[in-house]
């Protein structure tokens, strides 16, 4: 009984720190603090976790499916950063 009350404490815990740093992005953006751009790319695995949550349905796989992607993204930006050093663009 207590670690289901630990855990669900954790958890709202857990809840209200996402919370918080959602307002201040969003208090930090609109003083234009914060690039939109760098806000965007904090948000693509988010956004790739719930289409691949969407399609399959299942949080574990929709979770390596989303590891996986970000990690062939990593691969092909490193390619083009290392073709764009070597080419001279």
């Amino acid at each position: 009984m207590v670690s289901a009350i630990a855990v669900g404490f954790a958890l709202f815990m857990v809840g209200i720190g996402i919370l918080g740093m959602l307002v201040a992005g969003i208090k930090a953006l609109s003083q234009g603090k914060q690039d939109l751009k760098k806000i965007v790319m904090m948000a693509v695995p988010f956004v790739v976790f719930g289409i691949s949550f969407t399609v399959i349905g299942q949080p574990v796989e929709a979770g390596v499916i989303t590891m996986l992607f970000l990690m062939a993204a990593m691969l092909v930006l490193i390619a083009f950063t290392g073709l764009r050093g070597i080419l001279k663009f």
